[in-house]
């Protein structure tokens, strides 16, 4: 990093030199570190550099380095210890050091100092020149070093992946650069005519939690696909401790769906709420309520697959809730064996995405349903002579 730079001309440095000496004359080394954390407990260091601390996450042991880097520092920070970060925006998936840091500035920890700039164009048209060098320039700020235009050609090359050119070229840490579904996309899914009356024909899908996460029930009419949200539980942003999502709400929800709309399938995810599948299997059909385990890898990765390719395609629609939209938006990609699924920006996020879930489950109970004939059902009714 100090090569060519005004530190090694004026002050004649040795880049590269592993060896230093202090000015009292003792003597002290520069010693690159590996991933082995047990043998760097106790050492006395003086400064550690943490480059690229993007890349130090919990599969790599990179994350129990840091900490046992960081214990050393804090033990003789009163003679001047330091750490320092250096990184790339790094991503939301991967609890990062990086991560890890970012989330206790924005906490406010005291002791950190914390310096970042990056693109503040949110929404970004990548192929858009003009738009691409003047959010370029943004990021790299004072660097004159920087080939503005090579970095413009870096990102519309068709072979630089968009998450790749936000990450590294733009430092955007504030956006997810796994996004599942953009904004563009989700917003073409947009129909507000036709609206879903009562008495329409639809599937459901239900995606529960009882505590951390929210609860989403979310119908799609079977003859064209229209999204929309039958109810959701969310914590509100103050809630106490032992908030618990409202039992007795969702089940008259469920009843009000069935009552309200000729439900021909329902697709439920069952952990927590087993016992209430059952009940309204019994209640509303055992050949209409079914369970659908979302923490099953390939039947999940398929189904969200056919979620986004109908998205693209024009085959699925929504009517602009914006609970739904936002839960679609929080969404991230998480590639598996199986395929694609979607999960949370981080374990922890606050930005939900069950309603998203809830989309994919529903979509699949309607796929099912017309499969099984029961567009085909007809109202019965009752004729008099």
């Amino acid at each position: 990093m100090l090569a060519e730079s005004p530190a090694e001309r004026e002050f004649d440095l040795d880049i590269g030199k592993t060896m230093v000496q202090f000015r009292s004359g003792r003597p002290g080394k520069i010693e690159p570190v590996t991933a082995s954390s047990r043998g760097l407990e106790g050492a006395r260091q003086s400064f550690v550099c943490l480059d690229e601390s993007h890349h130090l996450v919990p599969n790599n042991q990179g994350v129990h380095v840091y900490e046992v880097l960081d214990r050393n520092v804090r033990k003789t920070s009163g003679a001047g210890s330091r750490l320092l970060e250096s990184t790339n925006a790094f991503n939301p998936l991967e609890e990062s050091v990086a991560q890890r840091t970012h989330e206790a500035f924005t906490k406010g920890t005291r002791g950190l100092l914390y310096d970042c700039v990056e693109a503040s164009a949110a929404e970004l048209d990548l192929t858009d020149t003009d738009a691409v060098r003047a959010a370029v320039v943004e990021a790299y700020a004072d660097s004159y070093w920087v080939d503005v235009e090579g970095i413009v050609e870096a990102i519309q090359d068709p072979r630089t992946p968009a998450p790749v050119a936000h990450r590294f070229y733009l430092n955007q840490i504030a956006e997810s650069s796994d996004g599942w579904m953009s904004k563009a996309e989700w917003d073409a899914c947009l129909d507000e005519d036709d609206p879903i009356q009562a008495g329409d024909l639809i599937a459901v899908g239900f995606d529960g939690s009882i505590r951390g996460d929210s609860t989403a029930l979310v119908g799609v009419r079977l003859r064209d696909a229209k999204l929309f949200i039958l109810g959701l539980w969310e914590r509100p942003e103050k809630a106490p401790d032992d908030w618990e999502v409202d039992v007795l709400a969702v089940e008259a929800a469920i009843a009000k769906a069935f009552k309200t709309y000729r439900v021909a399938w329902m697709y439920a995810d069952p952990p927590y709420w087993q016992e209430n599948i059952g009940r309204w299997s019994i209640e509303h059909g055992e050949d209409t309520v079914f369970e659908f385990w979302t923490n099953k890898p390939t039947r999940m990765a398929a189904a969200t697959e056919r979620f986004r390719t109908a998205a693209m395609v024009g085959d699925l629609n929504h009517d602009g809730d914006s609970r739904l939209t936002r839960h679609v938006l929080n969404a991230v990609t998480r590639e598996v064996p199986q395929g694609t699924l979607i999960t949370k920006d981080s374990p922890r996020s606050k930005r939900k995405i069950d309603a998203a879930v809830a989309a994919v489950i529903a979509l699949e109970a309607r796929a099912d349903a017309i499969a099984d004939g029961r567009m085909r059902q007809r109202r019965s009714r009752v004729v008099g002579f």
